[in-house]
Order: structure tokens, then C-alpha cells, then sequence
């Protein structure tokens, strides 16, 4: 807070496509998709639309007993072009609450099997949103440290990646989880998985085939998987689902950001009829999911939600994006041989340039915010990118045209090479 209080930063007081104008009239590239949920760019005139019509109706009506047309509209269409067998949608207003929303669905289906299972497996480098449960089911120290008294207790097996063998690090995590999975064999709820990619550690790639070799291991073991897609659904690994690249159904799917294509808060939690089945009973015995948030499915959100899923379709965005993800991956690689990069990670429109003081791996000292200092030098030559620690994020919306994703690595370029000379 001592920094944010001591630097200027652009306030933004309109946007159009990939582009965010300051207050001072100046123009930025929104190379961080607006924390990574912006996917059609800003103002796109069939969403637009689409919310000035329900306002027109009504800006906000409760789920709790009352349903409205779009949220109805809205689970049907996710529940058709979801992994197969996930048939049911819990609408709800944060991708924090949609993991939440999964933890306590999967712990209340198994007691309400007669089950107490209880304990939670994670991965290392996993993070699953800032609500006490999605921090406890995360593994990333500088979120959980301080509230560590708070959280409940997980096992977690080995992060799934390594810059130097990527290929052996699976391996190693997949030969832990067998181990965990049949030693706990009866008090696993559930397996809590970011399929494809793990975003906040520092988008951590997965090999091909690592989310199928989760899937069956659950299987095999009786126990729920959960896949954390609310950074990697709608396109941003180059399918609209992540599990789709390894052919995978999880029990319970988390969706959030890109489900309004970045217009306003919403989320989303399938699962499959197995798991709805399990809260059906009369009143009285009291099986019931109790969960449920004001604004959760709010009409708003759910049309804008509505009309983005139509621009996919009439857009055809996800069949334009392999010419764009080869252009994104290749400018991405020239950063490989530079002496003060580390490691250069990618999937679909998901990338991280590491930073180091000396190759292969010596980090700057904390002090220097090496990875902040980069992004400060981009935001002067016009381009908004945000760091994870020294690893700098590129995360473009889909629908950033390849020309303008090239003045965003030349910028880079430039901003990586200031910042490390200075």
C-alpha cells in the first residue's frame, strides 16, 4: 500500500476494442484482457446492446425462489457446451465463489452418501481465488501465510512444473497423487485441479495429457475431481473449455471472468446429475444446498453473459484463434535467448516472460520488484500488462488482432530491455 500510495497510475475513463484511454486522453493496449476476463474487447456492440435491453426490463431480480428468462437461458446454453455429463448450473457472482461453491457441494454430497470424507487435494502453485476456502484449497504462500490459522487443512502434492523438465515435474506430481489418492482412499472428497494451465504461479503450463491422467486416477480412486477454469474457460487456451483438450468430464467445473466476456461479475458452478441427485429429499430432511448470494445470476450479468456466448458463435472465435495463438507463441520465444529471461511459458493466449538477474535462474532480489519495474516502463510507451512476481504476464483478449498483439511484444521488448539496464 506504501507504493500504491507513492505512484501515479492511469485512471481510466473509457475503453473501446483493446484499447484504454486515461484521464489525461492517453491511450493504452489492455494487454492484461482487464485481469484476464476481457474476451471480445471492450464495447462490443452486440453486448452493449444486449444490456441496454435488460435494463430495460429489470436490473436485478433474487434467485433465491424467483428464476429469470436469462439466467434460464444461461444454464442451458453452458450446461449443451460443457464437457459432457455436466448437467446442472449453480449461478453465482465471483470465480472465488464458484470454487467455494464446489468444495461445499462435493464435502455435503458425500455426507449426504454416508461418507465422511473431508479432505481436500491440491496441487503445488494452485490458487483458487482470495475467500477462505478457495485460499485453502490454494498453495501459494504469499496468499495464505497470514491467514493460515483460518483456512482448513489440505494435502497437497507437487506443483506440475519445472522450467527445466517440464516432462519430469508431471511425472513426479502424477506419482504423488497415486500415492496420496490410495493412501486416503476413503477421506478424498475431492481432487482441486486448474486443468491446462496454472494462472497466478506464473501461468505454468501442463503437458498434454496431465488432466486425463488426473481424471483417471480420481476415478480409480472413487473420489470427485474439481476443475478450476474460471482463468482458463472461454477460449483463453484455445478451446472454449480447457478440459476439452485432454477429452475430460470433471464432476464439478468453476467458471468465472470470461463468462460476461469481462462485462460485469459472474460465475458459474456445473455439475454433473450424480452429485444434484445427492441434495434431493423432502424439506424436513433438510438436504438442501444452502448457499446463496444476492446478486448471484443477476439479469444483468446473465445477458451480457447470453450475448457473448452468440459473438462466439457469430464471430467464430474460437476458429480464428490458432493463426492468433502461433503469432502469440512465436513472439513470445524471442524473449528466450534474452540474458535476463529465465524461462518463456505459453498456452493458447496465456504467456509469461520469467525475469532473472543472471541465467539460468538467479532471481532479483525482492527489493528491486524487477517484474514491476518492466511493467512501469511499458505503461509509458502505451501498454498495460501487470507481473507475477519477476514473471510478466501476457494475457491479451481474443479478440486482439495479430497487429496489434506485435506492438505489444515490441513494447515489451523495449520495456524489458530499460528496466534491466537501469
Amino acid at each position: 500500500m506504501q507504493a500504491w500510495e507513492s505512484e501515479e497510475f492511469p485512471v481510466i475513463v473509457s475503453a473501446r476494442g483493446t484499447t484504454l484511454t486515461d484521464a489525461d486522453g492517453k491511450r493504452f493496449i489492455d494487454g492484461n484482457a482487464s485481469l484476464w476476463c476481457n474476451v471480445h474487447g471492450h464495447r462490443h456492440p452486440r453486448i452493449d446492446a444486449a444490456v441496454k435491453r435488460q435494463l430495460a426490463r429489470a436490473a436485478h431480480t433474487t434467485l433465491l425462489g424467483l428464476c429469470h428468462p436469462g439466467a434460464i437461458e444461461l444454464a442451458e446454453r453452458l450446461a449443451a457446451m460443457a464437457p459432457r455429463g455436466l448437467t446442472r448450473v449453480f449461478l453465482s457472482d465471483s470465480g472465488s465463489e464458484a470454487l467455494e461453491v464446489a468444495l461445499k457441494m462435493a464435502f455435503q454430497h458425500w455426507r449426504q452418501r454416508g461418507e465422511a470424507r473431508d479432505t481436500f487435494v491440491t496441487f503445488g502453485g494452485a490458487y483458487h481465488g482470495d475467500t477462505l476456502g478457495a485460499v485453502s484449497a490454494g498453495a501459494i504462500s504469499l496468499f495464505q501465510g497470514l491467514f493460515k490459522p483460518l483456512l482448513f487443512p489440505t494435502v497437497q502434492v507437487p506443483c506440475p512444473y519445472s522450467p527445466r523438465d517440464p516432462a519430469a515435474a508431471a511425472i513426479r506430481t502424477l506419482a504423488a497423487l497415486k500415492k496420496v489418492l490410495r493412501a486416503k482412499k476413503k477421506r478424498v472428497a475431492a481432487v482441486v485441479l486448474e486443468p491446462v494451465v496454472q494462472g497466478a504461479a506464473g501461468i505454468l503450463p501442463q503437458p498434454p495429457g496431465f488432466v486425463r491422467a488426473v481424471r483417471d486416477l480420481c476415478s480409480e480412486a472413487g473420489t470427485l475431481l474439481i476443475a478450476d477454469e474460471v482463468a482458463v474457460g472461454f477460449g483463453r487456451t484455445g478451446k472454449m473449455f480447457a478440459c476439452e483438450h485432454d477429452g475430460v468430464t470433471p464432476d464439478l467445473l468453476a467458471l468465472g471472468k470470461g463468462i460476461t466476456a469481462g462485462y460485469m461479475p459472474l460465475s458459474a458452478t456445473l455439475a454433473t446429475e450424480a452429485i444434484y441427485e445427492s441434495f434431493l429429499a423432502p424439506w424436513h430432511e433438510m438436504r438442501q444446498f444452502f448457499h446463496g448470494h444476492t446478486f448471484a445470476g443477476n439479469p444483468l450479468a446473465c445477458a451480457a453473459a447470453n450475448a457473448s456466448l452468440d459473438v462466439f458463435r457469430l464471430e467464430r472465435t474460437l476458429e480464428r484463434l490458432p493463426a492468433k495463438v502461433a503469432f502469440f507463441a512465436s513472439r513470445l520465444e524471442r524473449f528466450r535467448d534474452h540474458p535476463h529471461v529465465g524461462d518463456v511459458r505459453s498456452r493458447g493466449l496465456m504467456g509469461a516472460v520469467e525475469l532473472v538477474a543472471k541465467r539460468p535462474g538467479t532471481a532479483y532480489p525482492m527489493d528491486l520488484r524487477m517484474g514491476h519495474r518492466v511493467v512501469l516502463e511499458c505503461r509509458r510507451r502505451g501498454v498495460v500488462l501487470r507481473p507475477l512476481g519477476d514473471a510478466v504476464v501476457v494475457m491479451p483478449a481474443l479478440a486482439m488482432d495479430t497487429r496489434t498483439m506485435g506492438r505489444m511484444f515490441d513494447v515489451l521488448e523495449e520495456s524489458v530491455g530499460a528496466a534491466t539496464r537501469a
